[in-house]
Parts: structure tokens; C-alpha cells; sequence
């Protein structure tokens, strides 16, 4: 099958409420991560690197900047046809914004019309994995069945908070929303299959299922809620087991790695995940790259004064970015972005800095999450004090991390 075959769409069009305060003016796939990349960066890459070069990128809450990130970063060469592309929310289908994410390709079905693809790949924005799109859709056409959901094992445990697949011989024969019962895998009882949102459809049967759907008034209008079900009892549902994808350069430790990173705290230890000495997720993994767009205009990261009796800009167990000084600052076991500032005798520790954060001299930042341009004053402490930390009005998680809005400045 031609790779020109297949469109890819992206569900980019989530408000990320669970993700707030870091969402209160981005759009959740915008929101940063590992530094200099954003979380749509991990999907396109994925897509990009299955060999799929048309691609549409559904937006809908707050989308300036992540609209701005796709343009200027994931531009292609119109000569041979290829384009990834934000389509904002347009009113096709009547004076109302996307229902839900069945309805925004709903509405988007003007761009399938112009392309004419013969299979859909339709994928999510904001999770953290490696994926080639490639097999799943092989494997959804040797199938010969309409629709395919990629299915990853999670321990049995955690079944109770996810959409867990009943299938047998590769056909979903139910889908329990968050059971409290449910039975573990034949070859592996201590786990359950749980879709991962990401589908391929032979397009006919989406556009039939999609027509269907717009006129049920007591739909949702959901993929993975209303058009997967509908497959599913008509026994036109396959299941493919994310086990079976063969990412290049994957190892034995990272192969099978997926995080969701939908709340505050799984954003955070998805972040720490990347700066192990062993990281469970790999960024340095040159055969199936995560990509991004850099400011070309920054120097290299800068460490300076290196007197240990005084003072000694260091970081350990970090990732630094383009244009970072640690000016005699100590950086552990952190994310710093690009254009960040650690000034004399501070200290960084387990966080993640987002670009143009400032930390002035001997302030401490521990086990926190600085949004954009947060200057943290002489002396400021942040992570150390909870209850001071939300008296401030700053966001604490259940598991301890300070998130710092975006543009704060923090006092002693």
C-alpha cells in the first residue's frame, strides 16, 4: 500500500483541565515538555517517522500558540504534495464548536473529500510513547475488518480507570469503561489490554459511522465513547496489541514505554522519567527521532565560575537547554529550558524550568514546575513550604509538586 494512502489526523483540540494551571491560556498538546519540545512534538514525530507526510492537526481551546507551533515548525514541501496543517474549529456543520472528537472529523470531513485517502489514521495529541503507525495499519488491512484500536497491557490494577478491550481472536468482542472486575489476558492474567486512542479506519466505513453518529441527538459524539461501540457490536472491531510494534532503536527497556500525561503530577514523572541515568524513555533514540524546532538564535548552555570553595555553576542528572547560564547556581536532577537563568548560590532541584524562567541568588526551587518567565527573586523559596506554597496561591499536587503560573513573580 502507498503511503500516500493514508491520511493522518491529530485530536488536538482538548482543554486540559486537569492540567491547570499549565493549561490556563495553551492548549493541552502545547503545553511543554522535556525542555525544548511541546507534547504535540512526540505524535507528529511519530507519524512523521511511519512514513506519513499529509497530515491535519484538529485545534479548538486556546490554540494561538499551538497553531503557531505546528506552522512554523512541521512545514513540508508543497511540491510533493505533503503538508501537516492546523485546522482550527470552522462551524462547517452548524453555529456550534466541536462536540466532542467524533464530531470535530465530522466536521473536517471537507478534508478527506479533497484527499481521498483509503485508510485513517486518527491518533491523540498529548501522550508520550513511540509508535509506528505503519505496522498498526498493515495490520488493520491484512485484518480485512473496517476498524482497528491499538490496545497497550496495564496491570490489572489500574483497570478500574481505564477503557479496557475484550477481544478474542483479534476482534473487540466489548469495551468496559472502567471496570471494577475485569479479567486479565490469557497469556498474561496480571494485565488487561487498555486502548490507547489510537485508531485506523478504512475510510468508507468511518464516513458512514461519523454520518450515523451526527444525527444520534443522545450521542456524545466521542471516538472512543460512541464511533469505536458502534464498530464493536457489529463485530467490525480489531484490536492490535501495541506489544507487536517494532519501533527502530527501541531497547528491551524503553520498547513497550506510554504515558499519559493528562494530570499534573503524571506530567511530572514523565519529565523526571527522561533524565535517569537508564531513562525508560529514550530521547537520544536516532532512528526514530523526536522533533522539534529550536531557536536557532541561541548559543549553547553556559556554565560559569568554578570555584568550589565559593561558588560553581554546575547541573547534574539534567537536561539543559539552548541559551541556558548557570551562572555558580546548582542545578540536580532537572529540566531546564531554553533562555533559563540560575543565578549564584541558587538551587534547582527535581524541577522542571520552562523557558525564561529567572532564579535569583541563593533562592531554592525544590520539587516544582515553573511555567514560562517566572522569576524567582533573591532568596525565594519555592517547594520547600507547602502550606506556604498554597497560601501563595500556588498549585500543590497530591504528591507534592508546586506548579508556578505563568509570568509569576515569587518574593521571599
Amino acid at each position: 500500500m502507498a503511503k500516500n494512502h493514508v491520511l493522518a489526523i491529530v485530536l488536538a483540540g482538548g482543554e486540559g483541565k486537569r492540567l491547570m494551571p499549565l493549561t490556563d491560556d495553551r492548549a493541552k498538546p502545547a503545553v511543554p515538555f522535556g525542555g525544548h519540545f511541546r507534547l504535540i512534538d512526540f505524535a507528529l514525530s511519530n507519524i512523521v517517522n511511519s512514513g506519513y507526510l499529509k497530515v491535519v492537526v484538529l485545534t479548538q481551546y486556546k490554540s494561538h500558540s499551538l497553531d503557531r507551533h505546528v506552522t512554523k515548525t512541521w512545514y513540508t514541501s508543497p511540491l510533493l504534495g505533503n503538508f501537516i496543517a492546523p485546522v482550527p474549529a470552522q462551524q462547517r456543520r452548524g453555529p456550534h464548536w466541536y462536540l466532542g472528537s467524533a464530531d470535530a472529523i465530522y466536521q473536517s470531513l471537507n478534508i478527506v473529500d479533497d484527499e481521498q485517502p483509503d485508510y485513517i489514521v486518527i491518533i491523540g495529541a498529548d501522550n508520550i510513547y513511540r509508535m509506528d503507525f505503519s505496522q498498526m495499519v498493515q495490520h488493520h488491512i491484512d485484518s480485512g475488518l473496517p476498524a482497528t484500536v491499538a490496545g497497550i497491557r496495564q496491570p490489572i490494577e489500574l483497570a478500574s480507570a481505564l477503557g479496557v478491550i475484550d477481544a478474542q481472536d483479534g476482534i473487540i468482542k466489548d469495551f468496559l469503561e472502567k471496570p471494577k472486575a475485569p479479567r486479565g489476558l490469557a497469556d498474561d492474567p496480571t494485565k488487561v489490554l487498555a486502548s490507547m486512542g489510537n485508531y485506523v479506519f478504512t475510510t468508507k466505513d468511518l464516513i458512514a459511522a461519523l454520518r450515523e453518529d451526527a444525527h444520534n441527538s443522545d450521542s456524545k459524539h466521542d471516538m472512543g465513547g460512541n464511533i469505536v461501540p458502534w464498530f464493536v457490536e457489529r463485530g467490525e472491531c480489531g484490536v492490535y496489541d501495541f506489544k507487536d510494534n517494532d519501533v527502530p532503536g527501541s531497547t528491551d527497556r524503553d520498547r513497550n514505554y506510554w504515558r499519559d500525561v493528562g494530570t499534573l503530577d503524571a506530567y511530572y514523572d514523565a519529565n523526571m522519567d527522561l533524565i535517569s541515568v537508564h531513562p525508560v524513555f529514550n530521547l537520544y533514540n536516532r532512528e526514530w527521532p523526536t522533533m522539534t524546532m529550536i531557536d536557532g538564535s541561541l548559543p549553547p548552555a553556559k556554565f560559569v565560575y568554578g570555584d568550589e570553595h565559593s561558588r560553581m555553576g554546575h547541573a547534574v542528572d539534567s537536561f539543559v537547554s539552548p541559551g541556558v547560564i548557570v551562572s555558580g547556581g546548582e542545578v540536580y536532577h532537572s529540566i531546564v529550558s531554553p533562555n533559563c537563568y540560575i543565578h549564584s548560590w541558587a538551587q534547582v532541584t527535581d524541577s522542571v524550568l520552562m523557558h525564561g524562567c529567572r532564579i535569583g541568588r541563593h533562592a531554592i526551587v525544590s520539587k516544582a514546575i515553573l511555567d514560562k518567565n517566572v522569576l524567582v527573586e533573591e532568596g525565594g523559596v519555592i517547594g520547600v513550604d507547602l502550606e506556604h506554597d498554597r497560601q501563595r496561591g500556588f498549585t500543590v499536587t497530591e504528591s507534592g509538586i508546586t506548579i508556578v503560573p505563568k509570568g509569576t513573580v515569587v518574593s521571599r
